[in-house]
């Protein structure tokens, strides 16, 4: 699912951070809510699912304002 406010491109680049980033913790014996505190969020309860915590990181990449060159 795209949200309807991102370009369908940064939200598909995102989704492949995010996914990559859960898997390491994910191999490393982490849970979801150490893959969120990661990227700053707070874990709640309905995200004690991978896949909640793959779109809340998603969301979050996306919501940060990208540096340009000088």
């Amino acid at each position: 699912m795209t949200p309807e406010h991102i370009n369908p491109l940064q939200w598909h680049q995102a989704l492949g951070v995010a996914r990559q980033s859960c898997a390491r913790f994910f191999r490393d014996g982490g849970v979801p809510a150490d893959a969120m505190h990661a990227f700053g969020l707070k874990p709640l309860a309905s995200h004690d699912d991978w896949s909640h915590a793959v779109e809340a990181i998603a969301e979050r990449l996306c919501a940060t304002p990208l540096r340009r060159a000088a």
